[in-house]
């Protein structure tokens, strides 16, 4: 195995999402990241299960891999009373296992419309209520729980939630200690009040993660798997960073893409690479 080089420029905020490069097992991401020089990485709970939740949290903190987020918790938004049960379950498991791998930050999808409804105005209000019983629970194990809006076409089956206004409506209701939103470009960079409620986010101490993909045209066959690499698509990653920097923001950046034509390569040269563009177009 080739090794690699330390990045040239300022990774002292670069997080890797574990999405980014799933084709790496996790003890070969850390070994990757502490080579390069990313401080960083965000964690997805399926994989961090197969390995071990708790030997991975014992991985990354001998190694000094800090672990900015854990995704995901969330799809709060079901009708069947047992099926809400078991969501608000495995949000809590979700909640015991950020605390252990030492994050302070849970994302949450809120899910789409049931299967049969076009209610969306009731869904919404159903994230909320699931809310109410995760905040408190959150709270005594020290995580946060960030709402993810997610852009408007995930809105039948993904996310009800699409703005950042919307996910700051529903995090008002609780202490902001216990719930505030993530921002990811990808999802909200067509959005001309997003800079605006990045500025109320940030206020209100609602801020808790930033997220950084790009938009690429023409969108792929599957768009869930469509984010493109930074520099490749519409957005401007300096001005979205701008927009949390001017803020006070100085927490971790991560960058999240789901994309088979990177999953298809491999992952340690895709690490390097997303790290090189983080550094030209984010820094």
């Amino acid at each position: 195995m080739t090794e690699l080089s330390r990045i040239e420029g300022d990774l002292s905020r670069f997080s890797i999402n574990q999405m980014t490069v799933k084709q790496l097992l996790l003890p070969e991401l850390v070994d990757a990241c502490l080579e390069l020089g990313i401080p960083g990485i965000g964690l997805w709970r399926e994989p961090v299960q197969e390995y071990g939740v708790v030997s991975a949290a014992k991985l990354l903190r001998d190694m000094g891999i800090t672990v900015t987020t854990l995704c995901r918790g969330g799809f709060f938004t079901a009708i069947d009373p047992h099926a809400r049960v078991a969501a608000i379950d495995d949000n809590k498991a979700a909640i015991d296992e950020a605390a252990t791998l030492g994050t302070d930050t849970l994302v949450l999808v809120s899910g789409g419309l049931p299967e049969g409804s076009r209610d969306l105005s009731g869904a919404r209000e159903r994230v909320g209520d699931a809310l109410a019983e995760l905040a408190p629970y959150a709270a005594e194990r020290g995580v946060r729980l960030a709402i993810e809006p997610l852009h408007p076409m995930f809105a039948a089956d993904r996310c009800v939630i699409s703005t950042l206004a919307q996910a700051l409506d529903l995090a008002d209701r609780f202490p902001a200690s216990q719930v505030g939103v993530c921002v990811d470009s990808y999802h909200v960079w067509w959005d001309d009040q997003a800079p605006t409620q990045i500025v109320r986010a940030a206020d209100a101490g609602r801020l808790h993660a930033f997220q950084l993909a790009d938009w690429v045209t023409p969108l792929p066959e599957g768009v869930l798997t469509g984010r493109g690499q930074l520099g490749d698509g519409a957005i401007d990653m300096r001005e979205w960073r701008g927009y949390v920097d001017q803020q006070g923001y100085t927490g971790p950046i991560e960058v999240e893409l789901f994309n088979e034509a990177l999953w298809a390569r491999d992952g340690r040269e895709v690490l390097r690479e997303t790290a090189e563009r983080f550094v030209a177009h984010a820094c």
